[in-house]
């Protein structure tokens, strides 16, 4: 029963609320400003009218000018601009009142509203009216101007000094009058500033004799002024009535409107007041000559009128100020290029290109640059200007060597030796039995010409054309480089410019000199043979000289050789020569640091009774070997091929490679030593001969045991004497689920390992634990689990299985 009562509220409830939210505006824009109810909007219905009137440019005065025309009610726009006014987040334009002086006020503010649209945009003047950096607010700070008409709400400021001295502000009343003080009421409004002055020095003269006698004086001023209310209409943006100050021009009343519109002309604006054209105004003096005397002072209930534009052209192309333009009667197409700023510097001027709409079509002509200034546009006209062909008509080109290459003008009856001569003559590497001209047909393909430069140079000239460019070759560009080659025991081995009469000593100055390794008396120097007998299989391919000289580089039998290009001069190392090794002996022994080696077979044992033996705080078991072997070029290679294989065998390609890359490198291993074997036998197998860059490193005594890996807590304990393995293992809480028992080892403090073995293959046999060693457990590897697919066809096998059983059986 309850359900059902509650069933019915809830019908009864809806019904009652749907014809509410139908009658609910639909929203709010421009159009329909007179019929809105300002209190049935949303705050998002008000927000997006207000982006809506903020993008086609608007001010909140601005938009009470359009509510006005569109006959909103006055309480309406009230409520709205209230709500406007209190949205959280919206900016608010408005135009606030602006105090330009401290003697003049005037509440109001001047903003175009207009957004240029893309066609808009090319119309020339059009900026004028869109640029928020240009206001056109009138100057209230200056001094009243001549034929200034007082009104009401006019403030005059009256000056009395001499013999009285007094000071009035007084405000125009709706009837014209002011009232002075002790004069009473005087009637100003229509007069002028200069009228109202000698109407107001007479009343005062009444009262204050001195000013008839010219003891007292008498200044009229302007104060705050009033407000002037001018009409707009015609071809402008936003056409109505607006509220300006009394000292606007013609110009801040258009920028107010937006200026003109798509079809306004800028050069035909009239001014009418009490019915009659007082003025027209041309933009364009004001943009192109920054003349301001059209721009007439308004009064209360002046007109304006944008009339359209009657010729309007474009011009496109090589114009400083591309466009569209007006044009007014008897103006050509020159005065229509000079609005647009005159020709840029590349512009093809020539002939103009003109596209022109006719009755039926479009035509094109070409206006040449002689009658440019008689030519008359029509309205519609589309100029082109082109640029300049990227050509040249008098260019020749020299390149080579000569001294001055590059580009020449092409005189009349200029020949390539007076271009030679031009720039400044051949190089003394000339190549004179050949030149090459490249020449342009006439239809532009491109021909050789080959000359013979001593020929020309003798009177066999050779005249030139347009664009020809001659290419005079270098006697060292037509060979191959020549270079020489030193190896072996220099400063600088490498590849030198070959010079004739090169010796081989002056090769080894310019390579930095012999080593103190060099062999004076076996250098070789390796020569090309350039006829190589083909036909014999043992043809030799080079000739060896011998030379051999000696502390000064002289030659020991007085002979140089002479070297020739792309010989190669080897130095080779004195027999038994050999720098001194260095090995380090670091940690626990009397003397640690770098120790040379006496002999080539130098041991572990007398390199370390050289440094006075292990301290009493030494630990030899956990001594060990740091050799780092140097990789040569050849190693590097062979090293590269080993890893191609592993490469092609590894799953992981990518971290094969990483590791490939870094073996490549110099390696430094350890070697396990056994230090207590070494110094019981000194030279035994034990005792190891030691290379360059080997480290001994004995450390001190080392009284704990490191377990890691899979054991329930990883830890280093204490070194028992005669502890197993496993009692170190149940010390770190024992195997983990994942721990491989029989795979566990012991890495021992000299780096040397050893790993658990299988006894009768059931019992394990782990490594003997000494001071420093760590145990380490390995993880069992991880088994693949079947795949859905995998369980499904094992089953069905072993089902198989066994009904073939079953049937034998049977």
């Amino acid at each position: 029963m309850k359900q059902s009562l509650f069933g019915v509220i809830l019908v009864v409830l809806i019904a009652c609320i749907t014809p509410a939210k139908a009658q609910m505006p639909s929203g709010l824009n421009l159009q329909n400003l007179s019929s809105v109810k300002v209190d049935d909007l949303s705050d998002q219905q008000i927000a997006d009218f207000w982006k809506q009137a903020q993008e086609k440019g608007l001010s909140l005065v601005q938009l009470q000018q359009m509510a006005t025309q569109r006959n909103m009610n006055p309480l309406e726009f009230a409520k709205l601009k209230s709500r406007i006014e209190n949205l959280s987040n919206v900016e608010v334009t408005t135009g606030t009142s602006t105090e330009q002086s401290s003697e003049r006020k005037y509440d109001g503010k001047a903003e175009s509203p207009n957004k240029l649209s893309e066609e808009q945009s090319k119309v020339f003047g059009a900026e004028l009216f869109s640029n928020k950096n240009l206001t056109f607010e009138p100057n209230l700070k200056i001094a009243t101007p001549q034929g200034y008409q007082i009104g009401p709400d006019d403030e005059l400021v009256i000056d009395i000094s001499g013999l009285s001295d007094a000071r009035y502000k007084l405000k125009v009343s709706p009837d014209g009058q002011i009232r002075i003080p002790v004069v009473g009421p005087v009637v100003v409004g229509g007069l002028t500033i200069e009228q109202a002055k000698s109407k107001i020095k007479r009343q005062l003269s009444n009262s204050y004799g001195g000013i008839s006698s010219g003891e007292t004086s008498v200044s009229l001023s302007l104060g705050n002024i009033r407000s002037i209310k001018v009409t707009i209409l015609g071809e402008v943006n936003l056409p109505g009535t607006y509220t300006l100050p009394s000292l606007a021009t013609a110009l801040n009343a258009l920028y107010a409107s937006g200026g003109p519109n798509n079809n306004g002309s800028f050069r035909n604006i009239s001014v009418i007041r009490n019915g009659k054209t007082i003025g027209r105004i041309d933009v364009y003096d004001f943009l192109l000559k920054g003349s301001s005397k059209a721009n007439i002072r308004l009064q209360d209930q002046d007109v304006i009128k944008v009339n359209p534009y009657a010729i309007r052209v474009e011009l496109t192309g090589e114009v400083k100020r591309p466009g569209l333009y007006e044009v007014a009667k008897q103006e050509t197409l020159k005065d229509v290029i000079d609005f647009a700023g005159g020709f840029t510097d590349n512009a093809y001027r020539d002939r103009i290109k003109v596209y022109r709409n006719t009755a039926k079509e479009k035509s094109v002509a070409d206006v040449p640059q002689d009658i440019i200034a008689m030519f008359v546009p029509q309205s519609g006209d589309v100029y082109t200007i082109d640029k300049v062909l990227e050509r040249f008509s008098n260019r020749v080109q020299i390149n080579g060597a000569v001294f001055r290459p590059g580009f020449f003008a092409l005189d009349e009856g200029l020949t390539l030796a007076k271009l030679i001569a031009k720039a400044d003559g051949l190089k003394e590497d000339a190549f004179t039995s050949r030149a090459v001209i490249y020449r342009l047909r006439e239809d532009n393909s491109l021909e050789v010409i080959s000359v013979d430069l001593n020929e020309v140079l003798s009177g066999k000239d050779v005249k030139l054309k347009r664009e020809d460019n001659i290419q005079i070759l270098s006697k060292l560009e037509l060979r191959e480089e020549y270079s020489v080659f030193i190896a072996g025991e220099v400063l600088k081995p490498g590849k030198y410019t070959f010079a004739d009469n090169m010796r081989v000593e002056d090769l080894i100055l310019t390579a930095g000199g012999l080593k103190l390794s060099a062999a004076k008396n076996k250098i070789e120097v390796a020569r090309r043979i350039k006829d190589i007998d083909v036909d014999k299989a043992d043809a030799p391919v080079s000739t060896i000289l011998t030379y051999e000289v000696n502390d000064q580089l002289k030659t020991v039998d007085g002979k140089d050789i002479i070297l020739q290009p792309f010989d190669v001069v080897s130095i080779y190392r004195l027999p038994g020569f050999q720098s001194q090794r260095n090995v380090t002996i670091e940690g626990e022994v009397h003397h640690p640091g770098q120790y040379t080696l006496m002999r080539n077979n130098e041991r572990i044992s007398e390199v370390l009774a050289r440094s006075g033996g292990v301290t009493a705080s030494g630990f030899p078991d956990g001594a060990v070997l740091l050799r780092t072997r140097k990789m040569t070029s050849v190693d590097q290679f062979i090293k590269r091929k080993k890893m191609q294989s592993v490469l092609k065998q590894s799953s992981d390609s990518a971290s094969a490679l990483e590791i490939s890359n870094s073996d490549i490198g110099d390696a430094t291993s350890i070697v396990g030593i056994n230090l207590d074997k070494i110094l019981k036998n000194p030279g035994s197998k034990y005792d190891l001969i030691l290379e360059e860059n080997d480290v001994i490193r004995i450390p001190r005594t080392i009284q704990t045991v490191k377990i890691s890996g899979e054991v329930l807590y990883p830890l280093i304990v204490q070194y028992e004497k005669g502890k197993s393995f496993n009692y170190y293992v149940k010390n770190a809480g024992g195997y983990t689920m994942n721990g491989l028992k029989k795979k566990g080892y012991v890495v021992y403090a000299n780096g040397s390992s050893y790993s658990t073995r299988k006894i009768l293959f059931v019992f394990n046999n782990h490594p003997k634990i000494k001071p420093g060693a760590e145990i380490i457990i390995p993880a069992r590897e991880e088994r693949k689990k079947l795949s859905a697919l995998e369980v499904v066809s094992i089953t069905s096998s072993l089902a198989t299985l066994v009904l073939l059983i079953y049937t034998i059986t049977k």
